[in-house]
């Protein structure tokens, strides 16, 4: 009888077809290669491709990670995500902006890791946003309790419902708890698997004026 150790390691990895990389000639800054990498991926037609799991510490220093979406990067280099501040994340995000991002696109054998200090946006552009959700995700945030235990499947589907109702008749209703964040990086590193383990890795470094960035070993 095989053993889950056994059954992980007959699983292939890196099995996605990268598309060609050079490193050497990497623009100056970020952003633009991962414009230029998310473009690919939303070409490609890779489900989710704006799936990111959004790492963070608890109060007692111990990480925290979940995946949610991003929702642009800014002419500035900032990648935006939003929550509820009610939520383990939002409470997380306001104790301590320090967090990192990171992206995995299976097919192109493609990844992306930053790490940066996020900042909450206006009020008015955490609520164009809000705005911009689809009813049913609006309807989950209006009732503020993301993260709370679930005790009364029932009454949540009442409030569920009486949010949707609310929304017909004033769609442009907004949860104050709702926070558009931007995280502004210090560190980027663009990360391309190949089968024979000689990955391509490319570190970016933000210093005082400018990047930096350096290829790595695999």
């Amino acid at each position: 009888m095989s053993t889950l150790r056994d059954r992980l390691r007959a699983e292939a990895s890196i099995v996605g077809e990268a598309p060609p990389f050079d490193p050497s000639a990497a623009p100056d800054d970020p952003q633009q290669l991962f414009r230029e990498w998310l473009g690919v991926a939303l070409d490609a037609g890779i489900a989710e491709p704006h799936a990111v799991t959004l790492s963070t510490v608890d109060e007692d220093g111990r990480p925290d990670a979940r995946v949610l979406v991003l929702k642009d990067v800014t002419d500035d280099g900032a990648f935006e995500i939003a929550t509820g501040s009610e939520s383990a994340k939002g409470a997380q995000l306001h104790a301590n902006p320090n967090v990192a991002l990171t992206f995995y696109w299976t097919p192109l054998a493609r990844s992306v890791r930053i790490r940066g200090v996020a900042a909450a946006a206006s009020a008015a552009e955490s609520a164009a946003d809000f705005r911009a959700r689809n009813p049913a995700a609006k309807a989950i945030a209006l009732a503020g309790r993301q993260s709370a235990p679930l005790t009364d499947i029932a009454e949540r589907d009442r409030l569920v419902a009486e949010n949707l109702a609310t929304l017909e008749g004033d769609p442009g209703r907004v949860s104050p708890a709702w926070t558009l964040w931007r995280v502004r990086p210090f560190a980027v590193e663009f990360w391309q698997g190949a089968p024979t383990r000689n990955h391509l890795r490319l570190r970016y470094e933000r210093t005082v004026d400018e990047w930096r960035h350096e290829e790595l070993w695999a």
